[in-house]
């Protein structure tokens, strides 16, 4: 397992959301990142989820 970070803003710049999560990959990742995002109804929010190397997996702005 590997531990992805997700972040979420408010327009403003505010941080809203900084988690992180156990994936066993990257699509994975991708996948529970979205679904972190709209059980806290931040989908709309700008956000990012970014793999343990940096690779970035979601993004919205």
């Amino acid at each position: 397992m590997k531990t992805y970070s997700l972040t979420a803003f408010e327009a403003n710049g505010e941080k809203i959301l900084d988690e992180s999560f156990q994936a066993d990959n990257d699509d994975a990742a991708k996948l529970q990142g979205e679904k972190l995002l709209s059980e806290k109804n931040l989908l709309e929010k700008t956000h990012r989820c970014t793999s343990p190397n940096g690779k970035l997996l979601l993004f919205h702005s």
